[in-house]
């Protein structure tokens, strides 16, 4: 069978899960028994077939929380509405993109943070900051733009140079590029600023609504985390997102396929890095200033513990860890010193992949199944599982 028509097989949604099962566990059954070469090839599903399936997918739970998130900002005092939730939905949105990439992508990357923090100082530089003299001043809605396309062009030059590696050795091009852009910002003062970089970077008056306002900056920050997260689950159940993660259990199958393996991965990483510029915009009208702080070492760790935290099997866990992090972040100085806060997470950290290499939704998984195999015992009997 030619390549061409390998392509067409595996964007039918059969068929591609078919394929995707069969790189993680079956690797002795042959690719013609998926796809004998006389059998006609199943036509794509239209789109509006997949969001039906989505519409369907959604249950009670979920209607549940997303009323709450709406509701939050009416009964939660301004401090919680801005420094808790806008806060927590603005990194979730980033280790978000790093969760798309680790956990269906296989690519862990330390440099989203950077990408966040490159678009951040793209807004300050093409609009209006502190600084003057630096800034371009172009409206608000163009410096948008384009600062979260420079960031997306970024990120795919990040991955045009990692995806060629693997494991340990893509976390490390990926650090070094964050460290590289992390003493570039501290140590150009004509562009960057140097050191002190660049303040009163501050949202909009859209509509004569007031961004900064912390209700009206909430509901933007969740606008924004909705469609990054339906964007995302809507992805990963497309040809391409199906595709990514077959090439995540077994490339060489997926090349044998005819799949251009690192065209995906590089895909991939511009799709994160899209979310992680959105994030860092966010960001950066949250603390109405960049720096290189932002984008130190530290910055990137914190990224990675948030989305191993709430688990990287489900894009839910990084909001999840986001929530975690930024309610110790707060409220740990009250029992221990500020200083000490590395060690609260570290140890935080250290129990939650220990416990559960899931994250905290590992966690309510296993707590879930415990609950329902003490009330109903014989549930799974007869039951095959895969």
């Amino acid at each position: 069978m030619s390549a061409a028509k390998w392509r067409r097989a595996m964007n039918s949604p059969g068929v591609a899960t078919d394929l995707a099962r069969a790189g993680r566990g079956a690797a002795a059954v042959p690719a013609a028994a998926l796809h004998p070469p006389g059998a006609p090839v199943q036509a794509p599903a239209p789109a509006w077939s997949r969001t039906r399936a989505s519409i369907r997918a959604i249950r009670w739970r979920h209607a549940l929380v997303l009323a709450f998130v709406l509701a939050y900002p009416f009964f939660a005092t301004p401090f919680f509405t801005f420094q808790i939730g806008a806060q927590s939905l603005a990194l979730g949105l980033i280790a978000l993109s790093l969760t798309f990439l680790g956990g269906y992508g296989g690519m862990v990357s330390l440099a989203q943070m950077t990408v966040a923090g490159f678009a951040a100082y793209m807004l300050a530089i093409f609009g209006a900051s502190s600084n003057a003299a630096i800034s371009l001043g172009w409206p608000w809605w163009l410096a948008l733009v384009v600062a979260i396309g420079l960031a997306t062009l970024v990120a795919a030059g990040i991955g045009w140079l990692s995806v060629r590696t693997e494991g340990i050795y893509t976390i490390m091009i990926t650090l070094a590029v964050g460290v590289a852009f992390f003493y570039l910002a501290q140590q150009n003062y004509t562009v960057f600023n140097g050191f002190q970089g660049f303040s009163k970077v501050s949202p909009p008056v859209l509509l004569g609504v007031d961004l900064r306002a912390p209700m009206p900056f909430y509901f933007v920050v969740l606008a924004c985390s909705l469609a990054g997260y339906f964007f995302i689950k809507h992805l990963i159940r497309a040809p391409f997102g199906i595709a990514l993660q077959g090439i995540r259990d077994n490339p060489r199958r997926m090349q044998a396929l005819g799949f251009d393996v690192t065209a995906h991965r590089v895909a991939a990483y511009a799709v994160a890095g899209f979310l992680a510029a959105v994030g860092g915009i966010l960001m950066v009208w949250y603390n109405n200033r960049i720096s290189p702080g932002t984008v130190g070492i530290g910055a990137m760790i914190n990224i990675l513990i948030i989305a191993v935290l709430g688990g990287m099997r489900h894009p839910i866990g990084a909001f999840i860890g986001a929530i975690v992090f930024v309610l110790l972040q707060n409220f740990a100085i009250d029992l221990v010193d500020r200083e000490r806060f590395n060690l609260v997470i570290g140890g935080v950290f250290l129990a939650i992949v220990l416990f559960s290499p899931d994250g905290l939704l590992g966690l309510w998984q296993a707590l879930c199944n415990r609950v329902g195999n003490s009330i109903f015992p014989n549930r799974g009997a007869g039951r095959i599982h895969r």
